[in-house]
């Protein structure tokens, strides 16, 4: 007998688990279908314990600014690799504990094993067949490594199975440098790990601004060896090393960090089936706005749409998709302005238009070097640039792009004006306190307004109505 329900999400990552959340608010009749490990990709290999990796080195690395702040360290402080290790998986089991109790008192409408998509409407699974009146794909997906460099088996290390390893290695190289590999690349280098980073682009850490490009290569070029448009390959070095080639330049390690893309668990999924046309990387054209695939009762959420590899996008997706699944009439959602934060120091970030989607015959820049910003100086963080995109004609802030202290931070804000669709003279007219960080936006904004055709005059300060 084949079983019925209202809703069938398969994946129980962040995008499927955001979904089950509204689904329940309008039935119970519904199973979340999940293959492999439950926990999500945050919590378990992704953005908690990786942080927990950066703290530790931050903390380390700031014994370098003792003698600067007016500090003497007698003695020596020493990392303990696996000490440090060992407490970032401690934590990470923490939050995976936690996200599981989402799924674990669900019985049996949660059900471990890989989906078959047999059509629009039904689904198999363990060799149970399940007809639903729709479906949520969020299977998430998984990092790519070159076929020819599998051969070099526990030597090749990725975010999935990077915290898994029981002590630092002596030495690391880094071929990806995006926010992963740059986040990674930056604290083993700060624990004492001898890193070198190799990327096949001209850019880092997501950011296409050439000016804060340049800012964080000659900041993180500081602290470990950066190689931009950089063909790698790999060959063996004795038994447990590798040889890393890019040019001329050649360096031996133990392990090699591969941080060059993700592709989309579609294995097993059987798309094909739905009767859509799919892309090259087996993917339907779907409504971002609705999650919808076509005019199917099936919707496509988190990083298996290859749309934004983020986890609050994630989020939002399965908040979208999870409604519209059980809604009567699809409804269509703005996106939030996008926010992107790599959790390097100095932070990068990217908000709303990126530098490389401008039309820059018809926008305006304003830039700030925060090398001599007051706040900053006082921290010894003085570093980086910052970069405020607008419109040319009327004012109205776009997006921005930065390497800078409290990046994670002033970025929130820059995406907030954005949203709130202000222009740069209405920006201006927000408080800003002294001294603070946020004074650099604040300078960058300046700039911006003075470049602007339709200037306004007067001072910043909002006019009583």
């Amino acid at each position: 007998m084949v079983k019925k329900v209202d809703v069938v999400i398969i994946g129980a990552g962040t995008s499927g688990l955001s979904a089950l959340g509204h689904v329940r608010k309008r039935t119970e009749n519904f199973v979340i279908i999940n293959d492999g490990p439950y926990g999500t990709t945050c919590a378990r290999i992704g953005c908690m314990p990786s942080k927990m990796l950066i703290e530790a080195a931050d903390i380390f690395h700031k014994r370098h600014l003792y003698e600067e702040m007016g500090f003497k360290l007698n003695g020596t402080v020493e990392v303990d690799g696996k000490a440090v290790l060992k407490r970032a998986r401690g934590l990470r089991d923490m939050f995976v504990s936690s996200v599981k109790r989402a799924t674990n008192n669900l019985g049996d409408k949660n059900i471990s094993g890989r989906a078959k998509i047999l059509t629009p409407n039904l689904v198999e699974v363990n060799g149970e067949q399940i007809e639903t009146k729709a479906i949520i794909i969020a299977t998430g997906s998984t990092p790519v490594i070159p076929a020819p460099w599998k051969k070099f088996g526990n030597r090749m290390v990725t975010n999935e199975d990077l915290f898994e390893m029981e002590d630092l290695p002596k030495s690391l190289a880094v071929v990806g440098l995006g926010a992963i590999g740059l986040e990674m690349a930056q604290a083993f280098s700060r624990l004492g790990v001898e890193v070198t980073g190799f990327d096949a682009l001209n850019t880092i850490g997501g950011i296409s601004d050439p000016e804060v490009t340049a800012s964080v290569v000659k900041i993180l070029g500081k602290e470990f060896p950066i190689h931009l448009n950089s063909k790698v390959t790999l060959e063996e070095d004795g038994p447990e090393r590798i040889m890393v080639r890019s040019g001329d330049i050649e360096v031996s390690v133990e392990k090699v960090l591969v941080s060059v893309g993700r592709k989309p668990n579609t294995a097993g999924l059987h798309m094909e089936n739905l009767g859509v046309p799919l892309n090259k990387m087996g993917i339907p054209e779907f409504n971002e706005n609705t999650m919808q695939i076509g005019d199917l009762p099936v919707f496509i959420a988190g990083d298996v749409n290859t749309r934004v590899p983020l986890l609050a996008e994630a989020a939002d997706d399965g908040h979208i998709a999870g409604v519209n699944s059980i809604k009567d009439n699809i409804q269509s959602y703005c996106r939030r302005t996008f926010l992107g934060i790599v959790f390097t120091h100095p932070n990068i970030a990217a908000v709303g238009t990126k530098y490389a989607d401008l039309d820059l015959e018809n926008t305006v820049i304003g830039s700030m070097d925060y090398s001599g910003q007051a706040r900053a100086m006082t921290a010894l963080q003085n570093h980086g640039m910052l970069r405020i995109y607008a419109e040319k004609d009327s004012g109205k802030l776009i997006g921005a792009e930065m390497a800078i202290p409290d990046g994670e931070h002033l970025a929130h804000s820059i995406s907030w004006i954005i949203q709130s669709g202000l222009t740069v003279f209405e920006a201006l007219e927000l408080n800003f306190y002294h001294p603070v960080t946020e004074e650099g936006v604040r300078a960058a904004l300046r700039v911006v307004a003075n470049k602007v055709e339709k200037r306004e005059s007067g001072p910043e300060i909002p006019v009583c109505k």
